[in-house]
């Protein structure tokens, strides 16, 4: 399988300035700091970690929806490897036709004055995409797909429940025909009943139109259903990367293992214990010198509060940065 996308060292930094008339740089918040992955094309890509690791931030970056500090992301569009940090202006606007994004909250993302029809059609009049009857038919092939109720274009986003309108967001993402996919929290904001038919849908599209994600989530139990790899992220940099299997059955880094430990379980009968992690993440602004999850590891030792540990490769499609990813035996779970 080829790659799509090639990202290497990622950062994106944003600047803290000081109070006063000249508000001058005084330090940066490091939200990705050197990150290097591939997404393959039709995979799903998880990715995954608590609240302030980064994990938006790096979606909105791969789609140049903020600006990059520093790195390199190759689009590989039709065979032909595209710089997208070297694309300007209209050249950038025309190509995102190709790269959408799926939001988490599907009452806020979409315009309360505009109808399903207008929501849906507007990617393809913002990229001149198709005009007059064409804009109609194509919206309605959408609506179609995204099992949207085509007597429902005329109405605007107030009359329908959270479910519906993740469905007109989807419709809008994909109206275009783009080839990846960034879904960014896109079902943490509706009920679980509901979570179901919005995973099961985007699987169907992917199935359907080759479609490759990144889907964004904390949720472990949603990314072990989607995603075919999953990408684990602490404090601005990745942690562990490895098949949806082998990394939820043999976890290598602590805070994987942890983040695994605290997904619920209907058996009671089953003995795992969530691990307890002591503090809070740390401070993206100043984070903790050697491996950035030592104040908060429960196997820490003196080497990880003053070496960095390598982003290493262990085995195949096997990635992680921790100095005793090989000694240390820890728990995972069985996925159903």
């Amino acid at each position: 399988m080829s790659n799509l996308l090639e990202v290497e060292n990622l950062k994106v930094h944003f600047p803290i300035h000081s109070g006063g008339f000249f508000k001058r740089v005084t330090n940066y918040v490091r939200a990705v700091d050197g990150v290097s992955f591939t997404i393959q094309r039709g995979e799903t890509l998880g990715l995954v970690g608590e609240s302030g690791s980064g994990k938006t931030t790096v979606g909105r970056s791969l789609l140049r929806a903020i600006d990059l500090t520093e790195g390199q992301v190759t689009f590989h569009l039709n065979g032909r490897p595209v710089d997208l940090m070297g694309l300007q202006s209209q050249d950038l606007r025309r190509f995102r036709r190709h790269m959408q994004m799926i939001f988490q909250d599907p009452y806020a993302s979409l315009n309360p004055r505009m109808t399903v029809r207008d929501i849906i059609a507007e990617p393809l009049l913002a990229n001149k995409l198709a005009k007059g009857r064409d804009v109609d038919q194509k919206v309605r092939e959408t609506a179609d797909r995204c099992k949207l109720n085509l007597e429902h274009l005329r109405r605007f986003p107030h009359a329908f429940s959270g479910g519906q309108r993740q469905r007109i967001g989807i419709a809008r993402a994909l109206v275009s025909n783009p080839e990846f996919i960034v879904c960014d929290e896109s079902v943490s904001a509706l009920d679980v009943s509901i979570q179901a038919d919005i995973l099961n849908l985007l699987w169907d599209l992917q199935r359907q139109l080759g479609l490759t994600y990144l889907f964004i989530a904390h949720d472990l139990s949603v990314v072990a259903h989607i995603s075919t790899r999953v990408a684990v992220m602490y404090v601005g940099t990745f942690v562990e990367l490895a098949p949806t299997k082998k990394l939820f059955f043999t976890p290598r880094h602590p805070y994987t293992a942890a983040l695994l430990s605290a997904i619920p379980e209907v058996d009671l009968n089953k003995t795992m214990k969530p691990v307890t992690l002591s503090g809070e993440i740390p401070n993206p602004a100043k984070p903790p010198s050697g491996c950035r999850f030592h104040t908060r590891c429960a196997y820490v030792q003196d080497r990880c509060r003053t070496e960095t540990p390598a982003w290493r490769q262990l085995d195949d499609d096997h990635f992680v940065a921790c100095h005793f990813a090989e000694s240390l035996s820890l728990p995972g779970v069985e996925l159903a």
